[in-house]
Parts: C-alpha cells; sequence; structure tokens
C-alpha cells in the first residue's frame, strides 16, 4: 500500500517538504559570495551537484532570489566550500536570514581567506573550495539553478588520501536529510563497478 501525493493538490510548502524528505541525502554547498560593496556572504544550499566534467560544472539551485545569487550575479564568481562535520553549527547558523550588509564569515565566527582564482573569500576551515566563475543561470518555476565553471579547487593538503583525491574520512561531509534534520558522515562500503555482462 502507498500514499499518493498530486503535486495538483498538494501546496507549494508541503511539496517542498515532501520532496527534500524523500530527496536524502543531500550534498551541501556552503556558497561563499561577495556582494558589490565588498561585503562577504556565505550561506548554505543543498540543492548541490555535479553538473559536468568536461568543462568541469557545478551547480546548486537557490529556491526563491537570495543575497547569495543577486551577487553572483553582479561579480560573476562563486566559491561552494565543503561543510565538515566539524562545523555543523556554524553551517547551520549561516542559514539564518541576516541582513545584506552583514558578513555571515563574522557572524557565525568562520575565517574568510582569499581565494586563489576569484575574489570571491573561501571558509578557511572547510577542507574542499570549489572556485567559480559564473556560467549561467537558469529559471525554473520559483528556483534558480546556478551553474559556476570551474576555476580552481583547493584541498587541504591534510585532507588528500594517497592517491592524491580527497580522503572521504578526513573531509567528513555532512548532508541535509528532512525538516531540520542532518545528516553525518555515512558508513562507507567499496564496490568494484561491474564489466559488461
Amino acid at each position: 500500500m502507498r500514499t499518493l501525493f498530486d503535486p495538483t493538490g498538494t501546496a507549494p510548502d508541503r511539496m517542498y517538504q515532501l520532496l527534500t524528505s524523500s530527496v536524502v541525502p543531500r550534498p551541501i554547498a556552503w556558497v561563499s559570495t561577495r556582494a558589490a560593496d565588498g561585503t562577504p556572504n556565505l550561506a548554505p544550499y543543498s540543492f548541490f551537484t555535479v553538473a559536468s566534467t568536461n568543462p568541469p560544472v557545478v551547480q546548486f539551485t537557490s529556491v526563491t532570489r537570495k543575497d547569495s545569487l543577486r551577487n553572483i550575479e553582479a561579480t560573476g564568481e562563486f566559491v561552494v566550500n565543503l561543510a565538515p562535520a566539524a562545523l555543523v553549527d556554524q553551517v547551520n547558523a549561516s542559514s539564518a536570514g541576516f541582513d545584506a550588509g552583514v558578513s555571515e564569515f563574522d557572524a557565525v565566527g568562520v575565517t574568510a581567506e582569499p581565494g586563489e582564482r576569484v575574489s570571491v573569500p573561501r571558509v578557511a576551515e572547510s577542507p574542499i573550495a570549489i572556485e567559480c566563475g559564473l556560467h549561467r543561470v537558469i529559471e525554473v518555476g520559483d528556483s534558480f539553478v546556478v551553474m559556476g565553471s570551474v576555476r580552481a579547487i583547493s584541498v587541504r593538503t591534510e585532507a588528500l588520501a594517497e592517491d592524491g583525491l580527497p580522503d572521504f574520512g578526513a573531509i567528513a561531509p555532512m548532508s541535509r536529510l528532512g525538516r531540520i534534520q542532518w545528516g553525518l558522515p555515512p558508513e562507507v562500503v567499496q564496490l568494484p563497478r561491474p564489466g559488461r555482462p
């Protein structure tokens, strides 16, 4: 037996809750931007993924038009910082509705350090920072899909494994679940990809 939810008969707020409780876990793009007046901004977005690997493009979705999107449109740049479990309180705090002139870096107690290839600061405490130039923004309903061309990925050296790639245990990424639930790093299993049958 199943319960059917029809989007045409479900209120938008309820559909949002249903979708975010169903599409889980969701990785978090902790997006740093800079306003036109120079004020840094930092906010988490849990609709986040890779859009293309060649060329490298990442994307996140802003549900409604928020400061991050306005800043990206004004400057053409942003940074996706990994949201590690050790910073769960700061990541959560940065989701508050701060006034546009407030630096969330200062408000939540994380360090802004200069980017390598963008003028936007990254979170010094984050193990991975993906520096992006704006590729395009696609409006979809009440949301905006923001695509960023990857200009550089910086990884804290201690978070790299012997093969030169980020070590999952060291980066300890969080995820968003439904309601007010967060996911901590899950158990990892290794399964070789099968060949053609």
